[in-house]
């Protein structure tokens, strides 16, 4: 009885899970041993497909074997037959492309896209092109007109900005002005530094589509009242910062800035006060020079915040530094830096937008739309493009004779257009502000005079170049050898600036008169430094003419500073030695007059008076000569 027990629990352990070892069998790891199967050498049938060979519970070892090596060649039989199904679809559909069904994932993708293989991508391009005024193909013009513009827009930098702005109109922006705005308004958040020549990209847009120009100020300032209300102060920094150097670029009224000011300061914090005094840096030299007194109140406001003192020590620095940046003339903050100054005044266009004016930002210029008068729309802006990049595709399909004509009009009318001057002084003003902004941004005379041998300056007007710097001289509290120095490097250069430079102490000498007695005063001793380091010729002398009838007190006191400068640096020995050069003297002859006794005296005593009475020596004893002479004369 046991034994019956045994087995028929033996049986019921196997129909349910795994053989019960025996007492007879070998122990559990030398079964385990005996029992592991060597790998089968693969059939035919089996060859190259993975298959996952099914498990057969039977106590018979070798029955077992045999039922699963059945079971796997079946299995892999399936398999081989549903691979070959699958591939014969894939070799269908591929032999029958769908270019309706791609394009409808395409359509229902969100705005980014997905990736598409070049190869299926260039399949719905040339399917697309079939019907231009279609869905899909305006939705791939889409995607191609986004990438594109962001690109440009990336890569945009102060040497490459004049050959990315040809680019940029190359592509459809009325289109994509939405696209552009927000690429551009991406690429400052995410690089400030740039945020100058991003300002000067939207400015030179700005003047020939400023419909571009415009949503881009609507979104900046809808951006900023958000960011305001939410106290995003990162958001805040970087949009008041584009719309500081929007402003400088005249592209938006300057009174935004001051509604800005006036709001960040109305409730000081210490975030407000940061994105105020931030904002004042970028923007406070234009201010200063557009609106004077307004300028003056937001420092008086920055002040009483500084007295109430409820703000953090930090940014009560913060304001101190920004006192001291006004009082050095914004000096690391010009209005437009170097290489950015890319719009004439004649063609800029101000927006004049309030803060508190509503705002269409239009959120949908930024995703897809179908458009029905599409290729009318791309017909006009061609015509748009040709007229901006000056192109001229129109017409080209007409008859030979014609052309020749009108070859031969535009032969003879391309004289006049070369005899065209331009009279209005823009390139003149253009030119004494590019050598001013040079000269104040220069860290010492020989950084200027590198940088000032690079402006383009036509032949014959060398002349303004040395105006300018005479006129920056002219302008300091007290005079500076930064700009002598200047001077003396020119004039050694090459010898055009040294007749640049003589002809305007001719220039200067007879009109002295005008200028107040500071701006006499520098404009003496830079000439001063200019005769005494021989930078110009002495012969320069030959315009004065030292009497009473020809002098004013401001030519007398122009000439006095003017020597005491050289005597200082030559030395009143040395002075008097070169006046006294023969091969000189006929320069020196209406300065040091013998011709007439009244006006040898008034030399005489006008050289004695300011402390040169040792070059007047020449001067007296001829005189004496001469008085000798005339009373020997009158006994006879």
């Amino acid at each position: 009885m046991p034994c019956c027990h045994h087995d028929a629990d033996c049986a019921t352990r196997i129909c349910r899970s795994t053989p019960s070892p025996s007492r007879d069998e070998p122990p559990m790891s030398r079964r385990r041993r005996s029992r592991s199967r060597s790998p089968r050498p693969s059939s035919p049938q089996t060859r190259g497909v993975h298959i996952d060979v099914p498990r057969v519970m039977d106590s018979d070892p070798v029955r077992r074997r045999e039922r699963e090596r059945a079971l796997a060649i079946q299995q892999a039989e399936r398999e081989l037959q549903t691979g070959n199904g699958k591939e014969m679809q894939v070799a269908k559909r591929d032999d029958g492309f769908d270019a309706q069904a791609e394009f409808q994932k395409l359509l229902a993708s969100r705005s980014g896209g997905v990736y598409m293989p070049p190869a299926r991508l260039r399949a719905l391009q040339a399917a697309a092109a079939q019907d231009k005024s279609s869905a899909e193909y305006q939705r791939l013009s889409w995607d191609a007109l986004r990438k594109s513009i962001t690109g440009i827009v990336n890569r945009v930098n102060v040497a490459n900005i004049k050959n990315v702005v040809p680019e940029l109109f190359a592509e459809n922006l009325i289109r994509g002005r939405g696209l552009f705005c927000r690429s551009i308004m991406k690429a400052q958040a995410a690089s400030l530094p740039f945020t100058p020549v991003f300002a000067a990209l939207v400015a030179i847009i700005n003047t020939k589509l400023p419909q571009v120009g415009e949503l881009l100020i609507y979104r900046l300032l809808s951006q900023f009242r958000r960011a305001f209300k939410r106290n995003d102060k990162a958001i805040c920094l970087s949009t008041t910062m584009f719309l500081a150097h929007l402003v400088n670029q005249q592209v938006v009224h300057d009174f935004i800035a001051l509604q800005m000011l006036y709001l960040l300061l109305e409730r000081p914090t210490d975030d407000s006060v940061e994105i105020a005094v931030g904002l004042m840096r970028e923007v406070g030299a234009f201010l200063a020079d557009a609106a004077p007194r307004a300028n003056n109140s937001v420092f008086e406001r920055f002040r009483a915040v500084l007295h109430e003192g409820k703000i953090d020590k930090r940014v009560q620095y913060m304001i101190e530094v920004l006192f001291q940046v006004r009082k050095d003339k914004y000096k690391d903050n010009p209005i437009l830096a170097e290489g950015l100054d890319l719009v004439e005044e004649s063609e800029q266009i101000t927006h004049e937008i309030m803060l508190d004016d509503d705002l269409p930002i239009q959120e949908g210029l930024n995703v897809f739309k179908f458009d029905p008068n599409y290729l009318e729309n791309e017909e006009k802006y061609k015509e748009i493009k040709a007229e901006i990049l000056g192109e001229d595709d129109s017409e080209e399909e007409g008859d030979s004779d014609e052309d020749e004509d009108e070859d031969e009009e535009a032969e003879e009318a391309v004289p006049d257009k070369e005899g065209i001057e331009d009279r209005t002084g823009t390139n003149l003003v253009n030119l004494r502000r590019v050598i001013y902004l040079t000269i104040m941004n220069a860290l010492s005379y020989e950084e200027a005079v590198h940088k000032l041998m690079k402006v383009n300056i036509e032949e014959g007007q060398e002349i303004e170049l040395c105006n300018m710097i005479i006129e920056c001289c002219s302008q300091e509290r007290s005079y500076s050898s930064f700009y002598g120095l200047i001077g003396e490097r020119f004039c050694k250069i090459n010898r055009v600036w040294c007749e640049s430079f003589e002809l305007a102490f001719q220039t200067y000498y007879e009109t002295i008169h005008r200028y107040e007695t500071n701006r006499l005063r520098n404009i003496a001793r830079f000439f001063g430094h200019l005769l005494a380091t021989d930078a110009i010729s002495w012969a320069v002398f030959s315009v004065v003419k030292m009497n009473e009838d020809d002098t004013t007190s401001s030519s007398r006191i122009f000439i006095k500073i003017l020597l005491q400068e050289m005597s200082e640096a030559l030395g009143l020995k040395k002075l008097a030695e070169r006046f006294d050069d023969v091969t000189m003297q006929q320069f020196f002859q209406a300065m040091f007059p013998v011709d007439n006794p009244k006006n040898t005296r008034f030399s005489i005593n006008y050289f004695t008076s300011i402390g040169l009475g040792i070059v007047t020596e020449k001067m007296r004893e001829h005189l004496k000569v001469r008085l000798s002479v005339d009373v020997a004369w009158n006994l006879y």
